[in-house]
Formats: structure tokens, sequence, C-alpha cells
């Protein structure tokens, strides 16, 4: 696309014009889709960040000074919408039965549907659940679960540690646990459909 047919693109755009902001995303999908393809976040669809990525560049068209070529402008607007994504994904990771191995995914059989203990050959898997468990939580839950369950330690004990308060240890742990049984949940609920 030449800078000119371009710049009348995005005017029109701006003017509210439905065509030509259906001509500016025809043009401008195979760089986005390419981007994508390069710097696809793990969990989102290429179709959703491709939509969220012509969502901003619709929003901030008016911020579009004509000074470099368009599809430049579009890439750097498409390259910080993944990087943003991934770095969201990185910050609230999220556990999937897909990256369990089946031994996990045993476990968590075993899990909604017995009160027994665990037989000793899935005692292994059950703490690499635990440890994909705790991957998801922010790192000073992660403390205080290790802390407090993993090696058995008091809340005083913690306390002296980290210097937070008994009640911040109990409400770090309370939180933590929480936030780990809901992705139990949203794991075995995936697994059971």
């Amino acid at each position: 696309m030449d800078d000119s047919d371009a710049g009348a693109l995005v005017n029109a755009a701006l003017q509210n014009d439905d065509e030509a902001a259906r001509k500016l995303v025809r043009r401008l999908y195979p760089l986005v889709a390419r981007i994508v393809r390069a710097h696809r976040p793990r969990r989102t669809a290429e179709e959703d960040i491709c939509q969220m990525i012509f969502i901003k560049v619709f929003q901030k068209l008016s911020q579009f000074s004509g000074n470099v070529p368009l599809e430049h402008w579009v890439s750097r607007v498409a390259v910080n919408t993944c990087l943003n994504q991934i770095e969201s994904e990185r910050v609230r990771p999220e556990v999937r039965q897909a990256d369990l191995s089946v031994e996990e995914q045993a476990v968590i059989e075993n899990l909604t549907s017995s009160t027994n203990e665990l037989p000793p050959d899935q005692r292994f898997a059950s703490r690499q659940l635990v440890e994909h468990l705790l991957a998801t939580l922010k790192p000073v839950e992660r403390l205080a679960i290790d802390l407090l369950y993993l090696q058995g330690r008091s809340v005083e004990e913690i306390r002296k540690i980290t210097g937070w308060s008994a009640a911040l240890v109990k409400v770090r742990a309370f939180r933590a646990r929480q936030k780990m049984k809901q992705q139990l949940v949203k794991i075995s609920a995936k697994e059971n459909q």
C-alpha cells in the first residue's frame, strides 16, 4: 500500500467511513497475522490476538502521524500487543489439563473420585501436580505455602523468617490455598467435559 493511499484510507476511517476501515483491515491483516504467528502468546488464539490488535489500531488511529509508513506503525502496535499479552500470561499463569502428564491427570481423577489416600505409584505425580499449581501463585504466596505446608514450619517460625505478622502469614497461606483449589477445580472440570 503506498503512503498516499494509506493516508487517504486512514483519514476516511477517522471520518467513520466503514468501507475505508474494512479496506484497511483487508490490507493490513496479512501483516498482522504474520506478526502474531511469530509472537503469539501460548494461551491466546491467533484470531483473538489479531482482533485485539485491530481494536487498538482503530482506537489509536488518530495518533498516526503519517511520518512513517502505516505498516510500520501497525507492526509496532501488533508486536507491543503480543508482548503485553505474553507478559500478562507470564504474570498470571494457568495450569491446563494439556500441560499435565498422564500420571498427573490420573492423580486429579483419583482426587475427584475418591477420598482414599493416593497409592504409592501416584505420589510422585501428585508432587509434580503441586509444583504446577504452585507455579500459578505469586512469589509471596508460594513462599507461604512452601514454608507452612511443604517444610512444615510453624506460623511463628515463618513470622521470624519473613518479618510478616502472624495474621499475614495465615492470610497469605489461605489465599494461596484458595487459588490452588480454584486451579484444581478448573482442571477437573475440563477433564470431565
